[in-house]
């Protein structure tokens, strides 16, 4: 079995090392956005414009002379475009509007040639030479760095460094795999004790989970709202003053943005830990912007946000995060003994089922119906609501950092 390990890192970097890396990452930003050019300078989209080995062909030579990064720097550029091109041109076959892939934040692709891991630091391939900047790594032993990167039993993959320019810190996502014939047991191995921890996102409720907690997007709808009312009115009045207030109101509201969601992630992976759950599994998120219409930018952006964030958290607690198709599952009955699928079941917020007549709310049917089809696959068990017979219980509707028991959010007991 292929078992992949992602361990976040946070590094302390001098001054000197911010300045290489920051001009490291332009050239490598500029590097992409070369590529996606050339990719997209072809309207019929033909293989030799998609392929990584022709575009590297045919734009590698050019951008090692045009900038002085690494060449598996280079190269990882070009990578990091064509797949972004592949993906709208996906995209665009299946009738989608699309546009050129821009690059626009500051994350590079470092392999085993451009990064180099030691017990408290890396060596990074930068403009400037070699960097070593040291790890912030947690006071508890081992660390996910110490069970992944450092073991013998898994290999180095492949890195991504990230800069966060809310908090102006730089972080490593290194990803791991297990090695063949290897004797530790996987958390995900497909045991039948394994269990499964089904999540929905929404827009009147921001995530759902499997065990009948609800995250409501209320508070965050309102927040963003208001942050656009205040930069309608600051931008009306066209002042050097005003300018500048747009630009703090604007810092403000993407701290509040990624604190927000980070607060929610915490607690999705805290309610996997305390409910013994293996795995996190959340919809497939590729055209989550046509199957959600009704969700605003900021929706799809949360969503997004959401998974990355939870992804790096529940590595941590060695919890896993995977993603199944969506399809059809809010549609389909999430009793185990139903699975009638048709789409007069559900009715806004409501589902009912027309064949067995099980009601409940449609996005904790849709969070069941998720962990269930990865837990089917798998043979694990979903975590749902224990309560009665039925699996369904009185749900927890997560308000402002309390719980409240909520009646529109009940699920009704079908049996």
């Amino acid at each position: 079995m292929d078992v992949r390990r992602t361990a976040v890192v946070k590094l302390t970097v001098s001054d000197e090392q911010r300045d290489a890396l920051h001009r490291t990452a332009e050239q490598y930003l500029y590097c992409a956005n070369r590529t996606a050019d050339y990719c997209w300078s072809d309207t019929s989209y033909t293989e030799c414009k998609t392929n990584k080995r022709n575009v590297r062909d045919a734009l590698y030579s050019k951008l090692r002379k045009e900038t002085d990064i690494q060449a598996q720097l280079v190269q990882a550029a070009i990578n990091r475009a064509v797949e972004a091109t592949k993906a709208c041109v996906k995209r665009w076959k299946k009738g989608q509007r699309v546009s050129q892939p821009t690059f626009t934040a500051e994350t590079m692709g470092y392999d085993t040639r451009s990064a180099t891991f030691y017990r408290n630091k890396v060596s990074l391939a930068t403009v400037a030479g070699r960097v070593e900047p040291s790890f912030v790594l947690p006071a508890n032993s081992p660390t996910p760095y110490e069970r992944y990167v450092l073991s013998e039993s898994y290999e180095f993959r492949e890195s991504t460094l990230r800069y966060d320019a809310t908090t102006d810190e730089f972080y490593l996502n290194i990803s791991t795999r297990r090695l063949d014939g290897d004797a530790e047991v996987s958390r995900d191995t497909g045991h039948p004790d394994q269990t499964v921890l089904g999540i929905d996102l929404g827009v009147n409720s921001l995530a759902v989970s499997s065990t009948g907690t609800f995250w409501q997007g209320d508070d965050y709808d309102h927040w963003t709202l208001e942050f656009e009312k205040r930069r309608g009115a600051m931008q009306q009045r066209g002042t050097q003053a005003a300018h500048n207030a747009l630009l703090r109101l604007g810092k403000r509201e993407r701290a509040w943005r990624k604190q927000y969601i980070h607060t929610v992630a915490n607690e999705i992976v805290e309610e996997a830990v305390e409910h013994d759950c293996d795995v996190i599994v959340f919809e497939d998120l590729t055209d989550i912007r046509e199957r959600v219409p009704q969700a605003k930018w900021h929706h799809i952006w949360a969503f997004r946000r959401l998974f990355e964030y939870v992804e790096y958290k529940a590595t941590e607690k060695g919890v896993s995060v995977e993603q199944v198709e969506p399809n059809h599952t809010s549609q389909r009955c999430s009793r185990m003994d139903c699975g009638f699928t048709h789409d007069g079941n559900r009715h806004g917020e409501h589902f009912c089922c027309q064949k067995c007549g099980y009601e409940v709310n449609a996005d904790y049917n849709g969070a069941k119906n998720i962990g269930l089809r990865y837990a089917r696959k798998r043979t694990h068990r979903l975590r749902s609501s224990p309560k009665s017979k039925s699996g369904d219980a009185r749900v927890d509707v997560r308000v402002n950092g309390g719980t409240l028991n909520g009646e529109s959010h009940r699920p009704i007991a079908g049996d």
